[in-house]
């Protein structure tokens, strides 16, 4: 939907709309002339997603340039799409989430609610206490003054040293820039935290694990949103969770080659989709046979 906004293709009240216009369900919506049943909020269940970002993915829906997406690996839902709270840059790699809700996922981007995001970071330079202080203070970056919550220190060897550094905004690029601007070169950036919510540790690079209620409404408490009373999660016992991972894990590797063989995902769904039509045209339709009455 997006690249149709980007091109004048969508319409709000005979308006033509913006990327970040706000819509409900009583408002008429239309592509390219054509009506969009759009669902009301109250129907629509929040549902919020940890993924594992691997390094060398965009987090744009579409790429001119096919390089892989955050996206195209994510469960396909019905009635809805998934929304990327924050963007983490192409050689940063971590947890990344993902929500149905809108306005949960502006929130939670937006500075005034001080939601802490947490990283881990490789820097290769002489770190000292001076230069920890002035990252802890505040330092002046071309969009303005940047500055850690925290910054500790985890080890490392000569000048590459690994830090946790917690700050509570997510503008581009900012870790990384906040480091160059005191001499230092960032050669590993993940994030391991979102609020509370931890890099899940068993999730592969590529995986994804779909939160529960409890965790929904965390993030929804934290942004002064009321909580939600439906949950689209099945439960599932040890068995159950190992089997998914499992098929997590083979469906990631799979993409993984696919990649590094130059074959674009997007283009496999849509050859895979045009197969499935075709098979179904060419299905015989089934006639029930008549009984024969004794």
């Amino acid at each position: 939907m997006e690249e149709y906004i980007s091109a004048g293709r969508v319409t709000v009240d005979g308006k033509v709309a913006s990327l970040g216009d706000r819509i409900n369900a009583n408002q008429q919506v239309r592509v390219d002339g054509h009506p969009v049943k759009i669902a009301a909020e109250a129907e629509q269940v929040c549902r919020v997603i940890a993924y594992h970002k691997p390094e060398g993915e965009i987090c744009s829906r579409i790429d001119p340039e096919g390089r892989p997406t955050v996206f195209d690996r994510l469960p396909k839902i019905k009635d809805s799409r998934w929304i990327a709270i924050g963007r983490l840059d192409i050689n940063t790699s971590g947890l990344l989430l993902f929500t149905t809700d809108g306005e949960m996922a502006n929130r939670l981007m937006h500075p005034k609610f001080e939601v802490e995001r947490e990283y881990a970071v490789r820097v290769f330079g002489d770190v000292n206490d001076a230069m920890i202080q002035k990252l802890r203070l505040g330092v002046e970056l071309e969009d303005g003054k940047a500055n850690f919550k925290k910054v500790k220190a985890m080890g490392g060897e000569g000048i590459n040293r690994w830090f946790h550094v917690v700050l509570t905004e997510g503008r581009n690029r900012e870790v990384r820039r906040m480091w160059e601007s005191q001499g230092a070169v960032v050669s590993r950036l993940i994030r391991i935290r979102y609020g509370d919510l931890l890099l899940p540790k068993h999730l592969p690079a590529g995986g994804y694990a779909e939160y529960p209620l409890e965790d929904v409404n965390y993030l929804r408490k934290l942004v002064h949103l009321s909580a939600e009373t439906e949950s689209l999660m099945k439960p599932e016992d040890r068995d159950e969770r190992r089997r998914r991972m499992a098929g997590i894990k083979r469906a990631v590797r799979k993409h993984q080659i696919m990649v590094q063989s130059g074959v674009k995902p997007e283009v496999v769904k849509a050859e895979k989709a045009a197969a499935a039509e075709k098979a179904k045209a060419k299905k015989p339709k089934q006639t029930q046979k008549k009984r024969t009455r004794i």
